[in-house]
């Protein structure tokens, strides 16, 4: 099982990365956290990783911090949530809002993630309660979660790369369309995917 990779950043894309170590490109999916803070192309970079066997598929999660890759490991054990569902969460929830919103069972929070409704985020609280108090406890987290006017439009295919990532999360096309055409009028004229991506995280937390 592969738990850490480090080497050189070939491609990188808001949901996946691909990263040359010693000559073998390893291709990870990530979320828009860990692609937020990854360095420019051709830079080394360090990924905290799970690896998820399927039938069809041989899959490389990574994971810029390492309590991103405990919230992933604690969000599997809940029934019905799988590492891509895991991985769209916390695209829009920091893992130490997350944890605060499982401990606190504060659906609400739980529920602006596509694909989890009002049922699922009560039983993801119930199940994962426990879990996410002992996480706390052992990263000694704050007590408060940390949160992570109109400009001219950037790029057309910036947004659209910003589009097409949300989508691909699992996040219906109206709203990942609001939140894209948000993102991209507050990150201003020229803005990059990083900024725009800063801007959505920001927004998708709210």
């Amino acid at each position: 099982m592969i738990a850490w990779l480090e080497g050189k950043l070939r491609e990188k894309a808001p949901t996946r990365v691909i990263v040359d170590v010693n000559g073998v490109g390893y291709e990870l999916l990530v979320s828009l956290q860990t692609f937020e803070s990854l360095p420019a192309v051709a830079k080394t970079v360090s990924l905290h990783v799970r690896t998820v066997v399927r039938e069809d598929a041989f899959l490389l999660y990574g994971f810029a911090a390492p309590l991103e890759r405990d919230a992933f490991d604690l969000l599997v054990r809940a029934n019905r949530v799988g590492p891509r569902l895991a991985q769209a969460i916390l695209s829009g929830v920091t893992p130490e809002a997350l944890l605060r919103a499982l401990c606190e069972g504060d659906a609400e929070a739980l529920q602006r993630a596509p694909g989890v409704g009002p049922k699922m985020a009560q039983r993801m609280s119930l199940e994962l309660h426990d879990g996410a108090e002992e996480l706390v406890e052992q990263r000694r987290l704050p007590a408060a979660p940390v949160d992570g006017g109109t400009a001219s439009p950037v790029a057309g295919d910036v947004r659209d790369e910003l589009l097409s990532a949300l989508m691909n999360l699992g996040y219906p096309r109206n709203q990942a369309e609001r939140v894209a055409d948000q993102s991209a009028r507050e990150a201003g004229e020229g803005a990059s995917i990083e900024s725009l991506i800063r801007v959505a995280l920001q927004r998708l937390s709210r």
